[in-house]
């Protein structure tokens, strides 16, 4: 479950759909990830966001297929976040909603599990901090250390250490360098994270340290 949500917390502005791919240590495709975000729509209060993310990837015999679906306020606090996962033989669906006003996220499975987690003021999952975190780095800030909520909380710290450029497919391009260090009731990980300074902050790519190697997610163009 860490690596996607440090999947998340690498890339996630208004009607935007970002494509990637995710790559083995090799270099070698494991599959690819799309990230949508729209604000607004389908009767949603003015300014609410929506977001998605899609990720297809797997090696034989062992299927990974994801889908998480956000909604956050005009403030991207969050409303709820829903999970359906298949991770080879193992299929999961879950629900967690946000009660801002009381600060508690309760969080029900499909099986019928129900736990309740508090929250701060403004309390965000993982989709929601992505894009708060990119609105920040526009704005010249980082967002501050908070709880970021994946199913259980984990505690979120950004660093900003430099502009540097990379490669990307046969282009060089320059990017913020953010150390993005996620801590949970069972991980403690370090991901690189390198956005575009557009003013979007695009993220272009993240460096995903695990026990297999080093794993790459890279924005398609």
């Amino acid at each position: 479950m860490t690596f996607f949500l440090l999947l998340i917390l690498a890339f996630s502005a208004c009607a935007e759909s970002l494509h990637y791919t995710i790559n083995w240590p090799s270099g070698l495709s494991l599959g690819e990830a799309t990230l949508d975000s729209s604000r607004a729509q389908n009767g949603q209060a003015p300014g609410n966001w929506t977001f998605g993310l899609e990720i297809d990837a797997g090696i034989p015999g062992f299927v990974i297929r994801d889908e998480y679906h956000a909604q956050s306020d005009a403030d991207l606090c969050s409303i709820s976040l829903d999970k359906k996962f298949t991770h080879g033989p193992h299929k999961t669906e879950e629900h967690i909603g946000f009660d801002q006003s009381n600060h508690t996220a309760t969080r029900q499975t499909a099986g019928g599990g129900k736990s309740d987690v508090s929250i701060p003021s403004c309390g965000r999952d993982a989709l929601s901090f992505l894009q708060f975190a990119r609105n920040e780095l526009a704005a010249g800030r980082l967002a501050p250390q908070q709880p970021v909520i994946f199913g259980a909380p984990y505690d979120v710290r950004l660093e900003f250490t430099g502009t540097q450029h990379i490669r990307l497919g046969d282009k060089s391009v320059e990017a913020d360098h953010i150390n993005a260090t996620l801590k949970g009731p069972s991980s403690d990980l370090t991901v690189e994270i390198f956005f575009s300074r557009d003013p979007a902050r695009t993220p272009l790519m993240a460096k995903i340290p695990l026990a297999l190697g080093t794993f790459s997610v890279e924005l398609l163009r």
